[in-house]
């Protein structure tokens, strides 16, 4: 038992998330269906009539019909049952004798996917095993490289004493069902921990939802463990009980079944359903002796499934009187059982294959069509009416069955087969005679789109006289007083005005600032460019960076293009030749003068840096005299340096000495480009290119020569030449070095460097105002596009606007930092702005003032569809800019951005490193901009300007630190460290069904290292072409040969890898060493010096995350492969390393403290600079001062003043800080940010109650970054990582998105469901800077290698898209047009979203459906009283659009508004406050942040849930709030179904025969042919005309019980997504999983440890969940106030809403702006406000007008209100006690507009007050 209970604890603690399986976590990856938790997840569906009615087509279709869902989202999976599973398939309380029929089921299931799914869905695979421990199976893992395992958990969300099974078998034992669903959870639970073991999570198919294109489900992350501490080894040690007979007692063999179907055949066509019929009652010959009854009802029953279509087969449930249902019973049990037993026979496939039989076992047997037959011939009644063709079919059969079974029977009962008689007409029923009529609806923009819909229309309806209506007339929700102007700006006091003039400067400031750390401006003084407009708008550059202006000048330029920067350094050259040769001896001697204190350098790899900075610097003209000479003296140094490393035996200098020739070459290559060459220097470096064995470089002819300045120390007898063909060398060693240029050239629209060609395509076709379609890898250059497409906005004129769209807020301050670096302009009137930043949290300028707007996704939607921007803001935009647009592929806002596309009134620019589909989302966008009139231009790049290499760390499992060690110079990458194995990209191939992505790239080295693989393991059949062979390239090689050479490696690799005998396995396995083979090393010490202090070495858990990152670190130290972005998904992770990294140095530094006599010295001699320091101060305070001048206090002269401050300098003590961070215990770079710029930070940060160990960090050059840290933290991590003070940043996947924030080197540390293939691209292209890094590293630690090579060789996912048209929508865009007056704009607006072929991403061309769901979506606005007759938006229309971001809760809301629950829920807000917000809460903790909990156990309830001051299960909806959704519901499901009856009516015409997934026909098609419907005697019943005919089989009609079972249960050519009807389902009444009462736990007891204990939400994710709820809350509070336009609070701008978490931040900004003097971040206010730039916009006040002056608010209204108080609440409790469910009609009359102002009055300030309280506890998280 103590066993049992171990493996259901450790279940119960891992941790889940809830995610999209397709976009967040699986992609396109391989991940295996565990088929019994399929089965059991299908079986339990309660429609499919099992027990009784043995609908085994109906189960089949749920199978189907899911594994359909699967595949239409893009999934790749295989199927895998396991024989130790088999009765785990069977639900909850089954009755002893049903539970054949499910187990038949299963093996039918097996026989008829493994048939049928090689011909419909070659990739889906089904295999079958022992059991989860099996060797086969494990063998199979290996080799399929699944990535995750989807299984069911066994729990059970319904309790038993709840399950309708278990009332309904009144019989069952409850010890017993309680005993089979332990041994349920064991054994899948078993399972996954062995799944876990080897690595796999778990995806759970229990509460699987299906979501658009999105498939939500649970993920649950396990760390592997030993099985020992937990289970035992054997799953089958939980027993189950064995069911039926064994096969001792069937006489049936492989010679008897061939004997039966040799005889069968030669009489009828058989197939395996026949055959399987016949054998089955052979078998059980011994049962039919006795009635030939259930022989006969089998046989008719066999015909009749053969013939008869699933539409023409539905039948009620006979009526058979308990006995002989038990008869019926039990002779179904055996016969499944049989028939089950047979099918696990290993001959029985076999055979049916030998014989080529037509598998069709899926319709073996109808329950319910059996149970008739059999009913019919019992009675004695006979089926004479059965057609000739059926007639002489069974005529055949009763011939062939006596000796096909073994019998002496002559005679089928009940059957006179000799009187054939015709049949009567089978029933018929008007399929559409309930059609509803919609309400009349008339518009003249869309009665054009939806005028081919045929409806029938309804007479105008009164209006509704209902006294539980709260509109008796409906109104203009917006209309019914003068609408306050949101907008108005009130006066300001002088202080107000000097305060926001500070907090403004401040801002900019920091604005300021942040731009300079963009662009690397020093001193934060930007310069940019000042913009004027241009008579064509044309963008073109002077070579030293200014704008011509006229067009006559600009003509000149285009003729001088193509001499590009060669003209300009004519010009230079000619210049130094005009000032004569006194000017280039001066910068001769200056160089001589810099070479000599080089010279003085002792370490040769700092004298080359030095050397290179100060070549860096030079200006122009000098360039132009001495740039050759220094270029040569670099090479002499390099030389130096090789001829030491080259005879020294220390470990690692080869490899060291490689770098410095490949840098050496490199030199080399570039030098014919110098200027001042002379022919002394080309000789010099020829020779040593010729001792080396370089290949030879070509220099220009010289006519010069001239002496060197120095003597050169060459000595070449001493060199070693480098050991491999010249060839060789460079690919092995010069890869990243090699000269990257494209088919670059000079372009005058580009000043800053030669574009490539995809480059300037982009720029003519952004030239030619054509939209453009972008892919291209991180670093390639996209960057330029959008500030190109700003700059020609600009130049245009002063009115266009560009806008441009990031996912992230984060994306959008650095953007809007970098546009106020580069651009400034001049306007003729105030207001205007160059740029603007708008999102929910603040403003920066005036967003419909400025050219460029920055923003998000929903605020661009809100502007678009804004009535007040429809005649004119919206008509500016020229251009928007949609930056990582693979973001529409996210669960969450990815529908927003689809909807943006489709409404874009202008030409877009869309950006994306990382789009798996490129193709067909260019088709899509292609269509969508067509139909606004804009051509689309697809130009992808896929080449890195940098390569990315990569490793696996292998951690010490000792470690001494004892400060970080040095830098070694000359090497690239971390190749040759201990604990670093490299990574070959082609040794990520393992698994061949993934192919080998398009992104797969090889540096040159790969190239080589492939190449010679390959021809080491060529065969006859597979040999390596000649022309690879290297030694074929040219003798200098550029990265434009590697590329070419790249991809003809890659064909001939793909090409064996398709070829199953191909060598690729052994080439994989090969490249594949280094990393497979890698150890962790035993020892390592940081700073192996004489001189370190030793500590003792620390025992390392290589497993560990914490203890792993600092020896990595110190790893990266050695190789200068710092900055480094260490990527972790888990937000407390990321805090978790920086703190141990924090811990580890500060312990390290403190003991180097205690133990060196080195700083003990030094901390002496300190406290004696103090002492002789205080001595002086204090005998300068001794001398009287000077007499005769009043003011003059100084003691000294300014001569004695300035040698005081000499001799301060002078000591070594003057900056010494003993509390600072010793070097070698910190990251930080001091050299990169001034002292006071880093105190500014710091001050500017203390004031945000940020922990101290943040600000430490900082200091030890340490930072983290995630979404929940704060805002002005997260910045200031970003400005001094790019600044390169910070070092080691540790951050979650945000960071990766578009940030500006390159580094050298990138660690994923540690796995994660969030680590994704497009995470990992996002994440890894932050590697390799360009123009800093010529090579990034990538590293992964604490991640399994399988997964690293799935990360490496997974292809990325394809975008998919969601159902845009959704009803907010349409509302939204009726309010748009109404109004606006039906604008240009707006119509435009309207008609290109009606008219687009392709509406949805992913959806087929289905316009029809898309407007008959346009057309109903209409009549439910109308049938809600949200929109009139001619489409003018009433009552709550804007409180319903305003909460568009949670879709159905919003209709949900104005439900409950317009029945008047909420009027009477508040009616006692004054009299009962606390139990009416209480209930107020349970309902909007309901409505919205819905998440539904995982299905739990009663283990679970007892040990988390009842010990946990959370109730985790959400409390039921009061009962007046439940019925009233759910009549809502009901209503909508009315709408909708007559949705569906209208399209399937007009629109389809094919009967409905297919299964969904293996698309096997079932039945006849011929309607003609009368053998293709039921004999009238069993009484069929109509055919179902929407209903699948499928699930109609177990009797359901097409009343639908739930807009949930219309959706999953429509017939087949309806596309009905369940996420685009307005509904929510009702716990329990319409969904069995209950809710997450996670927003009301924390209402009432506030605390984050519960949530995160007991309701499971993980502590990173409460405060995003807790803040997007309080911007319901504000929401609602806001729509309310303008709804009534209550005094001071409305007028507010809904896109100025913020959550009460941002609302805490933002006020905190303001305060400390107001507050302090300095603006923190230096002066450059001044430097950047003015030409066209406005300062920022102070949003409104975020508090509701109750909090702000809740007196005042009482004055306004409360006074009524209180009058009506003791009355309301009277009438409510004679309504609670009478009972107001059933009389709320009778018991109100009519309200007069004075009392539903007051109901309003007394919801707001309910609402009020609930948002009040709840952000008090929000904020308390921040105390």
């Amino acid at each position: 038992m103590a066993e049992k209970s171990a493996i259901l604890n450790w279940y119960g603690k891992l941790p889940a998330r809830r995610v999209d399986l397709v976009g967040d976590y699986a992609g396109q990856e391989l991940f295996i269906v565990e088929g019994d938790g399929l089965l059991l997840h299908c079986f339990n569906d309660p429609n499919i009539d099992f027990m009784d009615g043995f609908q085994l087509l109906h189960a089949a279709y749920a199978v189907e019909r899911f594994l359909q869902g699967l595949l239409q989202r893009k999934t790749n999976f295989h199927i895998v049952f396991f024989d130790a599973h088999e009765d785990l398939c069977i639900p909850r309380a089954t009755p002893s004798i049903s539970r054949p029929k499910y187990l038949l089921t299963r093996a039918i299931l097996i026989r008829h996917l493994q048939a049928h799914l090689p011909v419909s869905h070659p990739t889906v695979k089904l295999y079958t095993f022992a059991s989860a421990l099996d060797s086969a199976f494990r063998g199979y893992l290996t080799g399929s490289g699944a990535y995750f395992i989807m299984t069911h958990d066994g729990a059970n969300p319904t309790p038993l004493d709840k399950d309708p099974r278990f009332h309904k078998y009144r019989e069952l034992d409850v010890e017993r069902v309680e005993k089979e669903e332990l041994r349920r959870r064991l054994v899948f639970r078993t399972s996954i921990f062995s799944f876990m073991d080897q690595g796999y999570n778990i995806a759970l198919i229990d509460g699987l939802e299906w979501m658009d294109t999105k498939i939500m489900t649970t993920v649950v992350e396990g760390i592997r463990k030993s099985m020992a501490e937990y289970i035992v080894h054997d799953q089958t040690s939980f027993s189950r009980a064995k069911l039926g007979k064994s096969s001792h007692d069937f006489e049936v063999s492989k010679s008897g079944v061939q004997s039966v179907l040799q005889h069968v055949a030669k009489f009828v066509t058989v197939s395996e359903k026949a055959l399987l019929t016949i054998v089955t009652l052979r078998a059980m010959k011994g049962q039919l002796v006795a009635d030939d009854q259930y022989l006969t009802a089998m046989l008719i029953q066999l015909l009749l499934t053969g013939h008869t279509t699933p539409s023409r087969r539905r039948l009620a449930t006979p009526a058979i009187d308990r006995s002989k249902q038990r008869e019926l019973d039990d002779f179904l049990a055996v016969f499944a059982r049989t028939s089950a037993w047979l099918l696990e026979q290993n001959f029985w496939e076999s055979i049916c294959t030998e014989s080529s039989l037509e598998c069709d076992l899926i319709d073996f047997i109808d329950g319910r069509l059996f149970a008739t037959v059999w009913f019919e011939l019992d009675k004695g009644s006979g089926l004479e009416m059965l057609s000739s063709r059926l007639r002489s079919d069974l005529r055949r059969l009763a011939d062939i069955i006596p000796v096909a079974i073994d019998t002496q029977k002559q005679h089928i009962r009940g059957v006179d087969i000799t009187k054939p008689k015709s049949p009567p007409a089978a029933k018929t029923d008007p399929p559409y005679a309930d059609r509803m009529a919609v309400l009349p609806f008339s518009h003249p923009i869309f009665d054009k789109h939806l005028k081919p819909i045929d409806i029938t229309v309804q007479r105008p309806r009164e209006p509704s006289g209902k006294a539980t209506k709260v509109f008796q007339e409906v109104s203009h929700w917006h209309n019914a007083k003068k609408r306050l102007d949101p907008k108005a700006v009130h006066a300001l006091s002088n202080r107000d005005k000097d305060r926001a003039l500070k907090r403004n400067q401040r801002f900019m400031a920091e604005m300021a600032s942040y731009a300079a750390s963009l662009t690397g401006v020093t001193g934060n003084y930007l310069k940019p460019e000042l913009i004027t407009v241009s008579k064509d708008g044309k963008v073109v550059k002077e070579a030293t960076g200014r704008t011509k202006e006229n067009n006559d000048t600009a003509k000149q330029r285009k003729g001088q293009g193509s001499k590009g920067a060669s003209s300009a350094k004519a010009i230079i050259a000619a210049n130094v030749a005009a000032k004569g040769g006194g000017v280039a001896d001066r910068f001769m001697a200056a160089w001589k003068t810099v070479r000599t204190n080089l010279d003085a350098e002792r370490s040769l790899e700092a004298r080359y840096i030095k050397t290179k900075a100060y070549l860096r610097d030079m200006a122009g003209e000098k360039r132009a005299v001495v740039q050759a000479e220094v270029e040569f003296y670099i090479i002499c140094t390099l030389l130096k340096i090789y001829r030491i490393l080259s005879k020294s035996t220390d470990r690692g200098s080869e490899h060291r000495a490689d770098g410095v020739t490949a840098i050496m070459f490199n030199t080399i290559r570039g030098l014919p480009m110098a200027k001042g060459m002379t022919k002394t220097i080309v000789g010099q470096v020829k020779s040593i290119s010729k001792i080396l064995k370089f290949p030879e470089v070509d220099f220009p002819a010289l006519d010069t020569d001239g002496k060197l300045s120095f003597e050169p120390d060459l000595r070449l007898n001493e060199i070693k030449p480098v050991a491999s063909a010249y060839q060789e060398f460079q690919l092995l060693h010069c890869g990243p070095y090699m000269d990257r240029n494209l088919d670059s050239a000079p372009d005058v629209r580009v000043k800053s460097f030669n574009p490539d060609g995809w480059q300037r395509k982009v720029l003519d076709e952004l030239d030619a105002d054509r939209s453009i379609f972008v892919v291209a890898p991180t670093s390639a250059g996209k960057t330029f596009i959008s500030f190109y497409a700003m700059e020609k906005i600009l130049r245009k004129n002063d009115d266009s606007v560009l806008v441009y769209v990031a996912p992230t807020k984060a994306l959008v301050n650095q953007i809007g930092a970098e546009i106020q670096a580069r651009f400034k302009k001049s306007y003729g009137h105030a207001g205007r702005s160059v740029w603007a930043i708008h999102t929910r949290d603040y403003r920066v300028n005036n967003p419909s003032g400025c050219q460029i707007l920055v923003t998000v996704p929903h605020i661009l939607q809100i502007m678009l569809l804004s009535p007040s921007n429809a005649k004119a803001w919206s008509r500016k935009v020229n251009c928007i800019i949609f930056d990582e647009i693979h973001s529409i592929g996210q669960a969450e806002d990815g529908v927003v951005w689809e909807q943006l596309l489709l409404l874009a009134p202008c030409p877009i620019i869309a950006l994306s490193a990382t789009v798996g589909n490129p193709e067909q989302f260019n088709a899509w966008l292609t269509s969508t901009q067509q139909s606004s009139g804009f051509d689309v231009t697809m130009i992808t790049h896929q080449h890195r300007y940098s390569d990315l290499r990569k490793f696996i760390y292998k951690p010490p499992r000792q470690f001494v630190f004892n400060g970080l060690p040095e830098t070694s110079f000359g090497t690239l990458g971390l190749d040759g460290l201990d604990g670093l194995a490299f990574i070959h990209p082609a040794a990520s191939l393992v698994n061949k069904s993934r192919g080998i992505p398009q992104d797969l790239s090889l540096e040159a080295r790969d190239c080589l290292a492939l190449w010679k693989c390959m021809c080491r393991f060529q065969t006859e059949d597979y040999p390596v072409d000649r022309e690879l062979d290297p030694s074929r390239l040219p003798k200098v090689i550029r990265k434009a040969h590697i590329i070419e050479w790249e991809k003809k490696l890659k064909m001939l690799l793909k090409s064996w890898m398709l070829q199953e005998n191909s060598p690729f396995g052994r080439v994989v396995e090969d490249l594949g060493k280094p990393m497979n083979d890698a150890k962790s090393p035993s020892y390592y010490m940081s700073r192996p010096e004489e001189n370190s202090v030793t500590t003792e070495a620390m025992e390392i858990d290589t497993d560990d995350l914490y203890q792993t990152t600092l020896p990595l670190l110190c790893k990266l130290q050695e190789r200068d492969a710092l900055p480094a972005i260490l990527f972790n998904y888990d937000r407390n992770k990321c805090v978790g390393i920086c703190r141990t990294i924090m811990k580890q140095l500060q312990d390290a530094e403190n003991d180097m403290k205690r133990s060196s006599p080195a700083w003990k010295s030094k901390i002496q001699g300190y406290e004696q600079y103090l002492a002789n320091k205080s001595k002086q101060n204090t005998k300068r305070s001794a001398v009287p001062k000077k007499k005769g001048k009043a003011n003059d206090d100084e003691p000294t002269s300014k001569a004695d003043k300035m040698q005081d401050a000499a001799s301060e300098e002078a000591s070594p003590y003057a900056n010494f800080n003993p509390d600072a961070p010793v070097e070698g215990f910190h990251f930080a770079n001091k050299a990169k940010c001034e002292a006071d710029e880093l105190a500014a930070i710091h001050r500017e940060l203390k004031y945000r109650n940020l922990d101290p160990w943040m600000m430490e960090s900082l200091t030890r050059g340490i930072g983290v970054h995630h979404a929940g840290m704060n805002r002005k933290y997260r910045q200031a991590v970003e400005m001094l990582f790019r600044k390169g003070f910070l070092r080691v940043v540790i951050a979650t996947g945000t960071l990766a998105l578009g940030i500006n924030m390159p580094c050298a080197t990138v660690v994923f540390s540690g796995d994660s469901v969030f680590l994704t293939a497009l995470n990992f691209r996002q994440a890894a292209g932050r590697a390799g800077r360009r123009g800093f890094d010529l090579l990034g590293n990538v590293v992964f630690q604490n991640i399994t290698t399988p997964k690293v090579c799935r990360l490496l060789s997974s292809r990325l996912p394809d975008l998919t898209g969601h159902f845009p048209v959704t009803t907010t929508l349409i509302l939204r865009l009726f309010t748009l047009l109404h109004d606006s007056g039906n604008t240009k704009y707006a119509v435009d607006a309207v008609n290109s979203l009606l008219s687009q072929p392709r509406l949805y991403l992913d959806g087929p061309a289905f316009k029809d459906q898309v407007l008959h769901h346009l057309r109903f979506s209409i009549e439910y606005l109308r049938r809600h009283d949200l929109l009139s007759a001619e489409g003018a938006p009433l009552n709550f229309a804007g409180l319903t659009s305003h909460l568009y971001y949670t879709e159905n809760s919003s209709f949900a809301l104005n439900a409950l508004l317009k029945e008047g629950y909420l009027h009477e829920l508040c009616s006692e807000i004054d009299t009962a406050e606390s139990r009416v917000l209480r209930t107020l809460m349970i309902v909007m903790a309901h409505l919205f942040g819905r998440r539904p909990c995982r299905h739990s156990d009663q283990e679970y309830i007892e040990n988390i849930v009842k010990r946990s001051p959370s109730v985790v299960f959400l409390p039921q909806l009061p009962t007046q709030a439940s019925r009233i959704l759910q009549q809502h519901n009901k209503q909508t499901l009315q709408i909708f179904s007559t949705y569906v009856r209208t399209f399937v009516d007009q629109h389809i015409d094919l009967p409905d025969t297919k299964l969904p997934l293996t698309g096997v026909s079932i039945g006849t098609t011929d309607d003609q042919e009368i053998d293709s419907q039921l004999p009238a005697s069993l009484n069929p019943l109509p055919p179902t005309f929407i209903r699948s005919p499928f699930v109609a089989l177990s009797g359901h009609s097409d009343t639908f019980t739930s807009i949930s079972d219309l959706c999953r249960t429509v017939r087949s050519g309806v596309f009905l997504e369940e996420n685009a009807i307005p509904h929510i389902d009702v716990y329990p009444d319409e969904t069995e999983t209950p809710l997450n009462a996670y927003l009301y736990d924390f209402y009432m007891h506030g605390d984050t440890n519960a949530l995160e204990v007991a309701n499971g939400v993980r502590k990173s994710d409460v405060w995003f969940l807790l803040n997007d709820f309080s911007l319901v809350l504000a929401t609602i509070q806001t729509s309310l106030a303008n709804f009534m336009k209550i005094p001071e609070a409305s007028g507010g701008d809904m896109e100025d809403l913020v959550g009460g978490g941002d609302e805490k931040e933002e006020k905190s900004d303001e305060a400390i702006m107001e507050a302090s003097a300095d603006s923190g971040y230096g002066s450059a206010a001044s430097s950047v406000v003015g030409d066209g730039m406005a300062l920022p916009i102070k949003l409104p006040n975020r508090q509701g007008p109750a909090e702000k002056s809740k007196k005042e608010v009482k004055e306004s209204w409360e006074i009524e209100a209180d009058a009506d108080a003791d009355a309301a609440a009277a009438q409510a409790q004679a309504q609670e006690e009478g009972g107001r469910d059933n009389k709320d009609e009778e018991a109100q009359g009519t309200k007069t507009a004075a009392e539903l102002e007051q109901g309003f009055l007394r919801i707001y300030s309910a609402v009020t007050k609930l948002k009040r309280e709840f952000d008090e506890k929000f904020r308390a998280m921040f105390a």
